[in-house]
């Protein structure tokens, strides 16, 4: 069990279970994180666990998944995909404790901790912003989902 030292009561943090995978990725999907169109599958995320990554769940005391955070890295930096909260659980302060447990874990890692944002999902930027991130730059971010094509 991870930390839980401002999470609400009825809700815990803990670590991603191959036989979680059918619920985190209907989680994934039904709040617009990730699924099998962004080549999401329970192979890539054992892959990237065995290769030091972390995938934290944070479930209500009825099972309900309430929140995801998914970290990669290429032991330079990690990356933190996937990162939500699903929208009955929200503003109940759960993200800051969803996202404090990611930093926690990316700070024992010593990696840097970059995360992408869509320019519009300004709850998110305020809530990464107060954790310390800053604007990368002047980049923009472009990607070939599927190399074969």
């Amino acid at each position: 069990m991870i930390a839980e030292k401002q999470l609400p009561e009825g809700f815990s943090i803990r670590n991603y279970e191959a036989a979680d995978y059918a619920a985190v990725e209907k989680f994934w999907n039904d709040n617009g994180l990730g699924g099998a169109h962004r080549g999401d599958n329970a192979a890539v995320v054992e892959q990237t666990l065995k290769a030091g990554g972390h995938l934290l769940l944070l479930v209500s005391n009825e099972g309900k998944l309430a929140g995801t955070s998914w970290m990669t890295n290429d032991k330079r930096r990690t990356y933190l995909h996937h990162f939500g909260i699903a929208e009955p659980f929200r503003r109940l302060g759960l993200a800051t404790c969803l996202l404090n447990a990611s930093l926690e874990i990316a700070r024992t890692d010593g990696f840097q901790i970059k995360i992408e944002v869509h320019r519009d999902n300004l709850p998110a930027q305020l809530l990464y912003k107060k954790a310390g991130f800053t604007f990368l730059g002047d980049y923009d971010v472009l990607i070939i989902r599927n190399i074969h094509e």
